[in-house]
C-alpha cells in the first residue's frame, strides 16, 4: 500500500512528539513561570521579609532599577548558578540600599551600603558567593542581620520552583 506524502510526514511527526514527551523538562513552560514581579516569604536570620528573585540575566540587570520606593519588609534577591565574586551598582535605582552577599549554602558573608544613582561598583571581597539580597538601606542593622545569618534554603527553592526553574540546575541540592 502506498502512503501519500502528507500522511508520511503526519506519522512522522506523531511519532517524533512521542519520543520528545518522556524526557523531564528543564523548567515547566514559560507561560506557566511566576513572573519576577512575584513576592515570596523569605526568612534572612530571624527575619521573615518579601523577596523577588532574579534569576535570568535581564531581571538581574534591571534589578530595583526605576522604582521609588519598597516596603519595609521587601528585598529582591539575586541568584546565581554558580559561586563567583559579586559586584553591582546602582544605576537608574533611586532607593538607597544595602545589598548582603550570601554563600551557595545560604550564609551571608558582606553587607555594603549603595547610594542612589551611584555607579561606582560595589564589590564582594570574595569569591565564594551565590546570592545577593537588597534590601533598603539601614535594614540590616535595624534588624540585627549580620554576617553569619543564613537564608532558609527551602524557602529560595520553593519560590525558585515556582519562578519555573530547578534548584539543582542553579548548583541547589
Amino acid at each position: 500500500m502506498k502512503f501519500p506524502f502528507p500522511a508520511l510526514l503526519l506519522l512522522l511527526a506523531v511519532l517524533t512528539l512521542s519520543a520528545c514527551q518522556e524526557e523531564t523538562p528543564v523548567s515547566t513552560a514559560p507561560a506557566e513561570r511566576a513572573p519576577v514581579s512575584t513576592w515570596f516569604p523569605l526568612t534572612v536570620g530571624d527575619q521573615t521579609i518579601q523577596a523577588q528573585f532574579a534569576v535570568e540575566k535581564r531581571e538581574q540587570s534591571h534589578g530595583l532599577m526605576d522604582r521609588d520606593s519598597m516596603g519595609q519588609q521587601q528585598g529582591m534577591l539575586f541568584v546565581f548558578a554558580a559561586p563567583q565574586r559579586m559586584s553591582f551598582w546602582m544605576r537608574r535605582t533611586r532607593i538607597p540600599l544595602d545589598i548582603g552577599y550570601f554563600t551557595p549554602d545560604g550564609v551571608l558573608r558582606e553587607i555594603y551600603a549603595m547610594e542612589p544613582y551611584d555607579e561606582t561598583a560595589v564589590p564582594s571581597a570574595r569569591n565564594d558567593l551565590q546570592f545577593a539580597l537588597e534590601m533598603n538601606q539601614g535594614w540590616y542593622a535595624a534588624h540585627g542581620v549580620k554576617p553569619g545569618a543564613t537564608l532558609d534554603m527551602a524557602q529560595v527553592k520553593a519560590a525558585l520552583e515556582a519562578r519555573g526553574y530547578e534548584p539543582v540546575r542553579l548548583g541547589l541540592e
